[in-house]
């Protein structure tokens, strides 16, 4: 129960003000003359005045609300070393029962893991803080306690940012003076040309430092499973060349030799991971004649942005005599000896679109062109019909990279394109078709040149099964052979169309050796807190894969089919750092976790980056140590005021008093006929003092 004097006033409060002082000039006169009765007539213009002021009692039911303490626990990474957190579970064991003998005092204790979600990095104490405030009001809040190792990435510029007029108290999880190796990463590269080289920047730094100039191993581990030595010194910035052997994530794993006695070898570890960059891919389309479906091939790769194209269409073959004379022909000779001699191998890929011999190619250039197939290069065939003719390619040097010959049958009849099941396992193919069961739902093609002998995959089959789309491999390079000049029908809609462009576009990156096209291939990807692993094979089945865990350890893993020639797994992983994958032949590196973060940066404990914001608030920092045995927190004090509230042996919360109101009654104290009578009273009697 609460009693407070309150006023109503009957007037504005400016003219009562002006009547008070107005009253005080006049008692100060009658005072001053010594006139009859100024006294009396003081105390009346006082009770007039009180009068109109209308005061009352203001009785309040309070009923008092409890003081909140906040206790951060800092759980993340670099709290699992040397042993802080079994500190840290003693200090919140020790805390809650001191903080829960005290009288009329809340406690909210926060989880503060390490940050998730993108654009988190490190520790969030504040961040967390800040959430757990919001709920709070800020009359009730007594203070705040942060239990951490003092590694906390996100301190504010000052304790005004989250509102904070109560004392920041900081437990500290390690000892003071910890030794500590870690290996930093200065500058690294994002993104490099496929077989190009890009530097990185490291160093190895030593805190507190030793001095002294002894050399440190650096071991360098790439994804081809090779290894380098360095020595280097602390201190000193070290360029470790990055290499780029294909397209995508690269990575590249540092470690640096562990130094006696330091705090923990997990930050000797780096892991630079760069994207590997294709330059445009250049590619020579040779049209031997003008057709309907010459259009389908520039129109797709002109559309793709990594290619770039050089179209030639032969319109006039050298036999052509019509008596034109040379001088009135607009017609671009075209430059073989350039093309197919000089320049042969900057091209990716060379497509023969319904090309056959009219004595433009030379078989000299055209044997170049199958040596060029050999040494890695790439060649596609859109077969016409005169493949099936005596002048057909296969009757040129190039007969020793083509996968199959003619037989000189042409099959005009109309027929849906069908997969293989070979083509429902390769990557060229699969997925081509929703429903893999009954006849295609595509529009009919016209023409096929049968073959015989086909040598490497035939994808995909015509009338007869016989082998529309074969391709194969030749030492270093690769060659695809189309047996029809008729998927142009598809790309005009003729009777629904077909995958026209996702066939041809496939078609031609699995000749140019794009990664996500190979067939045999082993990938991994990490995520936070998993790890995807896919195999595609053209095998029935696959063996388990072998995954070499960051802490050394390895487990088989059996994947599970995802479809023909396709296999999957998604592990669920603690353990932050690099993933080593091993099938058959085959290798793959993953990273799980933020790579090179900064929560395992900087591991020695300290007090100095939340310093700041304990001065601020007359908080303290009082250091637990390691053994949770011996941890001995300070004692509680709970104080009403102060600018300091810690000192060597206590820790001090605010107490705030708070309450909320649950009843109020009004009581007049100078209104009605009672504080009528006693200011007539008052009147009467100064004028009884006035007629004597």
């Amino acid at each position: 129960m609460n009693w407070i004097v309150e006023f109503s006033p009957l007037l504005s409060r400016d003219v009562l003000i002006a009547m008070a002082c107005a009253g005080l000039v006049l008692a100060a006169l009658l005072l001053w003359t010594r006139t009859r009765g100024a006294l009396l007539r003081t105390g009346a213009l006082a009770l007039l005045l009180l009068a109109l002021a209308n005061p009352y009692l203001r009785q309040e039911d309070r009923e008092p609300l409890s003081n909140i303490a906040v206790v951060v626990m800092d759980q993340s990474a670099s709290q699992r070393f040397a042993g802080r957190d079994d500190a840290s579970e003693a200090v919140r064991e020790q805390l809650g029962d001191k903080l829960a003998a005290i009288p009329n005092l809340d406690v909210r204790w926060v989880a503060s893991p390490l940050g998730r979600g993108k654009g988190r990095d490190g520790t969030l104490l504040f961040a967390d803080l800040g959430k757990a405030l919001a709920d709070i009001p800020p009359d009730r809040l007594a203070g705040v306690v942060l239990v951490t190792d003092g590694q906390i990435h996100d301190v504010p510029a000052n304790a005004g940012e989250f509102g904070l007029q109560v004392p920041v108290h900081s437990v500290i999880t390690g000892r003071k003076g910890e030794f500590d190796r870690r290996l930093e990463v200065v500058r690294a590269p994002r993104f490099g040309i496929v077989d190009g080289v890009q530097e990185a920047e490291v160093r190895v730094v030593d805190v507190p430092s030793k001095g002294g100039r002894k050399s440190i191993r650096l071991t360098i581990r790439r994804e081809d499973q090779s290894k380098e030595v360095l020595r280097v010194l602390p201190g000193e910035i070290v360029r470790v060349p990055i290499r780029f052997p294909h397209a995508g994530l690269n990575i590249v794993e540092l470690e640096v030799e562990a130094a006696p006695g330091e705090l923990t070898t997990a930050n000797n570890n780096a892991v630079l991971a760069a994207e590997g960059v294709r330059e445009n891919l250049r590619v020579l389309l040779v049209s031997g004649e003008p057709h309907a479906g010459e259009r389908t091939w520039r129109n797709l790769l002109k559309s793709d942005a990594a290619v770039d194209l050089v179209h030639f269409t032969i319109l006039r073959p050298p036999e052509k005599q019509d008596g034109t004379p040379i001088n009135q022909l607009s017609l671009i000779a075209f430059p073989t000896r350039e093309l197919f001699s000089e320049k042969l191998e900057e091209f990716n890929l060379i497509i023969f679109d319904r090309y056959h011999r009219r004595g433009v190619l030379p078989l000299l250039y055209l044997d170049n062109v199958a040596q060029y197939v050999e040494n890695g290069g790439a060649v596609l065939v859109a077969a016409g019909q005169r493949y099936a003719s005596p002048t057909s390619l296969f009757r040129t040097p190039l007969s020793h990279v083509l996968p199959a010959a003619p037989t000189g049958r042409l099959i005009e009849r109309p027929y849906r394109p069908a997969v293989s099941k070979t083509g429902l396992r390769h990557p060229v193919t699969r997925g081509l078709r929703e429903d893999i069961t009954g006849p295609p739902k595509w529009g009919r093609w016209f023409r096929l040149i049968e073959t015989e002998a086909p040598a490497g995959d035939v994808l995909m089959h015509g009338p007869e099964d016989k082998p529309l789309l074969i391709l194969n491999r030749l030492k270093k390079g690769r060659v695809a052979l189309l047996l029809s000049d008729h998927a142009w029908l598809w790309a005009r809609g003729y009777e629904g169309g077909g995958p026209y462009t996702v066939l041809l576009r496939r078609l031609a990156h699995w000749l140019m050796k794009e990664p996500d096209l190979e067939e045999d291939v082993l990938r991994a990807s990490g995520q936070e807190g998993s790890l995807r692993i896919e195999r595609r094979s053209m095998k029935d089945s696959v063996a388990p894969v072998e995954v070499t865990l960051p802490n050394g350890e390895t487990q088989s893993v059996k994947l599970e089919n995802a479809g023909p020639g396709h296999w999957r797994k998604v592990l669920e992983v603690r353990n932050h750092g690099v993933y080593r994958l091993k099938s058959g032949a085959l290798n793959a590196v993953a990273h799980v976790g933020q790579m090179n973060s900064k929560e395992l940066s900087t591991l020695n404990a300290t007090a100095k980056l939340v310093q700041p914001i304990l001065d601020e608030t007359g908080g303290g920092a009082f250091w637990a140590g390691t053994d949770a045995t011996a941890v001995k927190l300070p004692r509680l004090a709970m104080l009403r005021s102060g600018r300091l509230m810690h000192g060597s042996d206590w820790m001090g919360f605010k107490k705030r008093d708070a309450y909320v109101t649950r009843g109020v009654r009004l009581i007049p104290l100078f209104s009605g006929l009672l504080a009528l009578a006693i200011l007539l009273g008052a009147l009467s009697l100064t004028w009884f003092r006035e007629g004597r």
